[in-house]
C-alpha cells in the first residue's frame, strides 16, 4: 500500500516539505514528519477561517492549505463507501 503524501507549509521559512499522513478525517489531519527514530507526529486542526489547518511540531507552525470541504472531498473520492449522504 502506498502512503499518502501531502505538502505543508512551514510558516517561518515558507518552505514547503512532503509529510506522510497518518490519519484524515474533516476535523483533523494526523501526520508524521520526517523518517525512522528522528519521525514526529503532529496534528494539523481547521483553523478559524476553514481555509486551511494548522499545527505546531518541536516549535514551529505547519499549516495545509486546503479547506475542510476539499479534505471531505478527496477523502469521499479515497473511500467511496464512507460518502456522507
Amino acid at each position: 500500500m502506498q502512503d499518502e503524501k501531502i505538502k505543508v507549509r512551514v510558516t517561518e521559512t515558507d518552505q514547503l516539505i512532503d509529510v506522510v499522513v497518518y490519519s484524515k478525517k474533516a476535523s483533523q489531519i494526523e501526520v508524521i514528519i520526517g523518517e525512522g527514530i528522528h519521525s514526529t507526529k503532529c496534528k494539523l486542526t481547521p483553523v478559524d477561517t476553514g481555509l486551511g489547518y494548522a499545527g505546531n511540531v518541536m516549535g514551529r507552525e505547519i499549516i495545509y492549505e486546503r479547506s475542510r470541504e476539499q479534505v471531505q472531498a478527496d477523502i469521499d473520492n479515497a473511500l467511496p463507501s464512507t460518502r456522507r449522504r
